[in-house]
C-alpha cells in the first residue's frame, strides 16, 4: 500500500486507533503531492522565514511540486532568474503570476482600442520576458472593470479583439493567457464574472495561448454548480486555483467539497496546476501545518 493511501486509512479509523495515525502524520512531509498544489510566497514564512527562496526550498520538501506567484513582475530580474534556477533544481512547476495592471474601478479592456489596450499590450510584451527568467507558462488575465455606458455584446468583442493581439505576442513563446473570472462580493463591478464568459471569449480568441483559470473559490460564490461547470468548459481550462468558502482559506474550512471536485478534475485527465490562492486559517506554524494537513487529505 502506498504510504499515502495508509495515511487516509489511518486517519478513517476509529479513536483507539489514534496512536498509528499521529505516527504516520510524523511521516507524511517527506512524500511527493500527487496533485501539483501551488503555495505562494509568505504561506509557510512561519517554518521557512522571510526569503522567497527559503520558503520555496521549504515547500519542496514538504512535497510541493510548483509555486505560483502572482506579484513576480513586481520582483527584480535577478531575483526572477533565481526563482526559476530554483523551481527548475527542484523539477517544480512555475504557475500563474499577473501579467496586466487591473484597474478595479475603471473601465480599460472593455472600452476597445486606445490606451488602454497600448497599455495591456506592453504588459503582456514585458511578461514574455518574466516568464523566461522564471521559467512560467501561464500569465493571469482580468479585464477590468464594466463599461456602464456601452452596451455588454460590445464591451466583449473589444476585450476579445485586446485578447487576440495579446495571444498573437505569446503563441510565439508558447506562453498563455489565462482568463479568471472573478465573484462580485469580492469585486463588484468587474467585466468577467463567469465561466462561461470565459469560455466564449476563448472560442472567439482562438488561439491556444488564450485559456481559462478556474478559481474554485470565486465560481463557488457567483454561481455554484461547480463539477457541471467545469465539464462544460473543459477544453480550454488550462489552471485551477483553491480556496475555500466563506473565508477563502484552506480546503475543509467552509462548504467546498474539494476532495469531490479535485479527484473529478484529476480522473478527467487534467494534470496542471492547482494554484494554493488563499489564506491560512489560524496563524503561525501550526496554521502551516493545518494547511498542510488539509492538502494532504484532498491529495488524489
Amino acid at each position: 500500500m502506498q504510504r499515502r493511501n495508509a495515511i487516509k486509512l489511518a486517519a478513517s479509523l476509529p479513536f483507539a486507533a489514534a496512536p498509528l495515525a499521529a505516527k504516520a502524520q510524523t511521516t507524511r512531509s517527506t512524500d511527493k503531492f500527487n496533485l501539483a498544489f501551488a503555495p505562494h510566497a509568505g504561506m509557510f514564512k512561519a517554518h521557512a522565514g522571510e526569503d522567497i527562496l527559503d520558503q520555496i526550498r521549504w515547500a519542496a520538501d514538504q512535497g510541493f511540486t510548483a509555486w505560483e506567484d502572482n506579484n513576480m513582475p513586481k520582483r527584480e530580474p535577478a531575483l526572477q532568474a533565481k526563482i526559476g534556477e530554483l523551481l527548475a533544481k527542484h523539477n517544480m512547476t512555475m504557475g500563474v503570476f499577473v501579467a496586466n495592471k487591473i484597474n478595479w474601478k475603471e473601465p480599460t479592456l472593455t472600452k476597445g482600442a486606445g490606451e488602454h489596450r497600448d497599455e495591456f499590450l506592453k504588459d503582456i510584451q514585458a511578461s514574455v520576458e518574466i516568464a523566461k527568467r522564471c521559467n512560467a507558462k501561464w500569465m493571469t488575465v482580468v479585464p477590468g472593470f464594466v463599461e456602464m455606458r456601452l452596451e455588454p455584446m460590445y464591451q466583449f468583442a473589444n476585450v476579445a479583439e485586446t485578447l487576440k493581439q495579446g495571444a498573437a505576442i505569446l503563441e510565439p513563446h508558447e506562453l498563455t493567457i489565462v482568463l479568471e473570472p472573478l465573484n462580485y462580493r469580492n469585486h463588484p463591478g468587474l467585466f468577467l464574472t463567469k465561466a462561461a464568459q470565459a469560455y466564449a471569449l476563448c472560442k472567439a480568441v482562438d488561439s491556444p495561448a488564450c485559456k481559462i483559470l478556474f478559481d474554485i473559490y470565486h465560481q463557488q460564490i457567483q454561481e455554484g454548480n461547480l463539477i457541471p461547470n467545469i465539464d462544460a468548459a473543459w477544453d480550454e481550462i488550462a489552471y485551477y486555483q483553491i480556496g475555500d468558502n466563506p473565508g477563502r482559506k484552506e480546503p475543509g474550512t467552509g462548504e467546498i467539497n474539494y476532495a469531490n471536485v479535485l479527484a473529478h478534475i484529476h480522473n478527467k485527465g487534467f494534470r496542471g496546476v492547482y494554484g494554493m490562492e488563499h489564506g491560512n486559517s489560524q496563524d503561525g506554524k501550526a496554521g502551516e501545518m493545518m494547511v498542510m494537513d488539509a492538502y494532504r487529505k484532498v491529495d488524489v
